[in-house]
């Protein structure tokens, strides 16, 4: 008789885990899909009409100044999924180095070097960073990214840091100095690839929030011209009209959600480890048929 996963009830882990993927690949293909390829597709803009009103050639309605809400998704992805994967790439990008060394070095004046200036940027609130810079100079798209990632970055290279004095305190890492083995070797072979899982686990909720901090900017007019077409700026320009005409505040709103949600499950889906479950199962199984036995 067969005590495995199949005798248990218990789903495989393998196959857990594609569904899990194939979930988060089908919910994030739509805001991708909109998002890279919707200006292509949009067309010429069309004779506006009255404000929040469906049919009329509109299949979702118009928006707050009668132009088609079909047609302003379709090029409203574009900013913000290309600003979010720009701020989350370029906050990494900064955060990995300094938390490696700073986790890495015996010079404790290089570590305080490092770290005490990112606790200053903590301090302040995030999006009252955002505010604070965006009222001195005028940021587009390209400057709404930097902003986004530096206000990430102290946050990530804390997570980098501390993650890595776990790894770098292992008896391996002394040998693999004592064999004379390079930083570079040492740091990135063997301590970045320890906290790897880590750091993707933080890496699909950073980018839930760095899309959170892009899409609030782009609410409150930062980096976006006021009637652009864009994802956050259609929620809160077309919210006087949710009553009336949901369409424009509730589609980009959902697509904005499915983003994040999808991002999340893909990264869920990648850290699981394969075959976990399945030696549990074989090794429950084997308990089961030595109780059979007794």
């Amino acid at each position: 008789m067969n005590f495995g996963a199949a005798g248990t009830g218990v789903v495989p882990r393998p196959r857990r885990r594609t569904g899990r993927f194939a979930l988060g690949v089908a919910i994030i293909a739509v805001p991708l899909v909109l998002a890279l390829l919707g200006p292509v597709f949009a067309g010429e803009p069309g004779a506006r009409s009255a404000s929040f009103t469906l049919g009329d050639g509109h299949w979702l309605g118009t928006d707050f100044v009668g132009r088609d809400v079909w047609r302003q998704v379709l090029h409203g992805g574009r900013p913000v999924v290309l600003t979010a994967l720009g701020a989350g790439a370029l906050a990494y990008l900064v955060a990995l180095p300094v938390g490696l060394i700073a986790a890495m070095t015996h010079r404790r004046w290089l570590e305080e070097l490092l770290m005490r200036p990112l606790d200053v940027l903590i301090a302040v609130p995030s999006l009252l960073l955002i505010l604070l810079v965006a009222s001195v100079f005028t940021p587009g798209t390209v400057g709404l990214a930097l902003l986004v990632a530096l206000v990430n970055v102290p946050d990530a290279a804390r997570l980098v840091r501390a993650a890595a004095t776990e790894a770098a305190a292992r008896p391996v890492v002394e040998a693999l100095r004592l064999q004379g083995e390079s930083w570079w070797r040492t740091a990135v072979g063997y301590v970045g690839r320890t906290i790897l899982r880590t750091l993707g686990a933080d890496a699909g909720t950073r980018l839930t929030g760095v899309l959170y901090l892009v899409a609030t900017a782009a609410f409150l007019g930062v980096g976006v011209a006021p009637d652009a077409a864009d994802w956050a700026v259609m929620v809160d320009r077309n919210r006087t009209g949710l009553f009336v005409q949901p369409w424009a505040v509730v589609v980009p709103a959902l697509l904005i959600v499915a983003l994040t949600t999808g991002t999340n499950l893909l990264f869920d889906a990648a850290l699981e480890k394969p075959g976990g479950r399945e030696r549990n199962d074989r090794r429950g199984g084997r308990r089961v048929r030595k109780e059979q036995r007794v």
